[in-house]
């Protein structure tokens, strides 16, 4: 029995989540372990923000979230096709998300970027990465992309 057989890889599907993915995929290999790669679409509370009519948000929400599918299951085809992987979206916050899914789909690890896309959801979101470090209860391996 390996020390890591279930990984979990937040990815954003910007160009640093294909530096993350090729690290958890090496680990994979490594170890043995099958990845769970996580997509987490922002929550409608986040794009209240925004100001955008209330009764559009479900729709808004909706899209995003199977646009993000259809980019998921590409994503692991193309970065994830030897090893066992699985994608998965959800919605929510990004920290509180990732957490909640390592601990009900007991991961050993989590694998992730310190930070993704830049600029506004930088600001919004703040820094997930460290959110996840400080409340996780399994190990946390944050990879700056260059």
């Amino acid at each position: 029995m390996s020390m890591f057989s279930k990984i979990l890889c937040p990815v954003d599907f910007s160009e640093s989540s294909t530096a993350i993915a090729k690290t958890a995929r090496e680990f994979a290999i490594k170890f043995d372990a099958e990845v769970l790669v996580v997509y987490v679409a922002p929550s409608m509370i986040q794009y209240e923000i925004f100001d955008l009519p209330a009764a559009s948000l479900p729709q808004l929400v909706g899209d995003i979230v199977s646009g993000a599918e259809k980019t998921m299951t590409e994503f692991v085809d193309k970065h994830f096709s030897d090893v066992r992987a699985t994608g998965k979206v959800v919605s929510g916050d990004a920290a509180e998300a990732i957490v909640a899914l390592s601990q009900a789909e007991k991961a050993d690890i989590i694998i992730m970027s310190t930070h993704g896309r830049q600029g506004l959801n930088r600001l919004l979101f703040g820094s997930v990465a460290e959110k996840v470090v400080k409340t996780s209860d399994v190990p946390v391996m944050t990879i700056r992309p260059l």
